[in-house]
């Protein structure tokens, strides 16, 4: 879809044309873009219309409240990340088994899934100021607490409570932003929001394991301190302040049945898998209880108008390929972002830092591709561009699926850099698939779905692949303990065979995500194409 910024001697369709505005704005934006608009809307919160649009000129008043969304947002993206490497210490240091310890970052990206759905009920109650601020304080109280914590319990509730935060930070910035920007200035001021998301996963674990090795791991969490502090002092002085008005209902139904039946779904399959089948009693409760929550949230959503996610905005081919093609990918490639820092350290003797550095490739691969699978998407629609992503992540994980303690690190790191080109192709088109898909006033509800979907995949794969990793070094080794000392020479080629046999479980979701991608339109949908030449018209 052709962008229709700086078109007509400098001005959109949206300033010389408000009725033709309110309508079709979604139609300035290419398919690739449309992500970061309908994330500023999520769930009920229509951030794309105001009672008065602002300028589209970015003065100084807006940059200072897109600092204030910066400062915020770097530290929720950092979190996402940031923990990885420091997992093998915190199992050592809190004598806990790597089945435990990967509850730290299972535990933060459920808490996100569980509330990023409230955000829309949040705003209209609070207002965007106050929930902004509110998130981020939350965020720091948990930090700290997180840096303070006494046992691997303790970590992993504080880290709940930190994803609880951490949620709404980037959905009520990206509304603040969008409002504060007006259609005309909302491409520019979006991407001084995207320089973190595209650096996070970069920096996270270089700057976590920086911490880990010359400081302590609590300083992973007490970094945001400072942070958050000056977001905090920033969103008070530069964001206006405003008057709530509720007028929007929260689904307590969906929401005491969606929240605990993820919790129970991801806790009993991780027994499971711990238990390599059915036959753990604890195990099998949660996994049925978890279902039976779940399939009675999804029967409510379809009968239910204004549910906490609906469930009947996937009920066609593409969007439902687009759902299931985003989810098993979050569950095969996030997983991994907790494994390869443990082959690094475990297998290969690197430090904290050193595990970030070798990660650096994938995420280099995922700025590398963004721009052009935006591009590709806008031209030739998602399905290709999604198939030749998850070619270039099935490629990677076939050279992982024969990884060993002597594999060269060039071959390593070539492997994270497709997976990384695969990511930056998948994550967005897929996504836009099933937006390009939605009428205007769907596509907050169904961004907040796909947001959940990607973050429960996530937890997902995080724990299963962490549980058969545990497993298969216990198997392997003879010795559930092994990753908290230093590894015998005679051992790594069992524990290679390990970390092989887990890459070969991802590789098999990730075939999984290729079989829902075949779904997938192979052009843009008609009536974006529609809009398009409507526009076209027009100018």
């Amino acid at each position: 879809m052709r962008s229709l910024a700086g078109r007509s001697h400098g001005r959109s369709a949206a300033t010389r044309f408000p009725a033709f505005r309110d309508r079709n704005r979604l139609a300035q934006l290419p398919l690739a873009q449309l992500r970061w608009r309908a994330a500023a809307a999520l769930f009920y919160v229509d951030a794309m219309t105001s009672p008065a649009d602002p300028p589209a000129v970015l003065n100084r008043d807006i940059l200072r409240i897109a600092s204030v969304v910066v400062l915020g947002s770097i530290m929720s993206i950092l979190d996402t990340t940031i923990v990885n490497v420091a997992i093998r210490t915190l199992s050592r240091d809190f004598n806990a088994s790597l089945e435990t310890t990967q509850w730290v970052a299972t535990g933060y990206m459920l808490a996100l899934a569980a509330i990023i759905p409230l955000t829309g009920w949040a705003v209209d109650r609070f207002g965007t100021r106050r929930l902004y601020m509110l998130s981020i304080l939350l965020f720091l109280v948990g930090s700290t607490l997180s840096g303070a914590a006494w046992s691997i319990g303790s970590l992993i509730l504080f880290r709940i409570l930190q994803g609880l935060g951490g949620g709404m930070i980037m959905p009520a910035g990206m509304i603040i932003l969008t409002h504060a920007a007006g259609p005309g200035g909302t491409g520019r001021i979006m991407s001084l929001i995207g320089v973190p998301m595209l650096l996070g996963p970069i920096a996270g674990p270089i700057l976590g394991g920086w911490f880990v090795d010359d400081f302590s791991w609590r300083w992973i969490f007490f970094v945001n301190l400072p942070i958050g502090a000056l977001a905090l002092v920033a969103a008070h002085r530069y964001l206006a302040r405003e008057t709530p008005r509720p007028h929007h209902r929260l689904d307590w139904i969906g929401l005491l049945l969606l929240s605990p039946g993820l919790a129970l779904l991801v806790f009993g399959l991780a027994e499971i898998a711990a238990a390599a089948g059915l036959g753990n009693v604890g195990g099998d409760i949660c996994l049925l209880a978890g279902a039976a929550l779940i399939a009675a949230f999804t029967f409510h959503s379809a009968l239910t108008p204004g549910a906490l996610i609906d469930v009947r905005l996937f009920a066609r081919t593409a969007p439902a390929a687009g759902v299931m093609t985003s989810f098993f990918f979050a569950t095969g490639f996030f997983g991994i972002a907790l494994l390869m820092p443990l082959y690094f350290q475990i297998l290969r003797g690197e430090p904290a830092l050193g595990a970030g550095l070798h990660l650096a490739p994938q995420g280099l691969g995922a700025m590398c591709a963004m721009p052009l699978a935006g591009w590709l998407t806008d031209r030739i629609g998602p399905r290709r561009v999604v198939l030749g992503g998850l070619a270039f992540v099935i490629a990677g994980l076939l050279a992982l699926c024969f990884i060993a303690a002597d594999t060269p690190l060039i071959r390593v790191e070539a492997a994270l850099f497709f997976n990384g080109l695969g990511m930056g192709c998948v994550m967005m088109p897929s996504m836009s698939a099933v937006l390009g898909h939605m009428e205007h006033h769907q596509i907050a509800r169904a961004t907040s779905a796909l947001n959940v979907i990607q973050r429960v995949g996530g937890s997902i794969g995080t724990a299963l692949l962490t549980v058969i990793l545990a497993q298969g070094i216990a198997r392997y080794t003879g010795d559930a303990h092994a990753l908290h000392h230093a590894v015998p020479a005679a051992l790594r080629p069992a524990m290679s065979n390990a970390f092989a046999h887990t890459f070969r479980y991802a590789l098999g979701i990730i075939l999984l995500a290729l079989l829902a991608a075949l779904g997938l339109p192979d052009t843009r949908p008609a009536t974006e194409a529609a809009k398009d030449d409507a526009v076209a018209e027009v100018l």
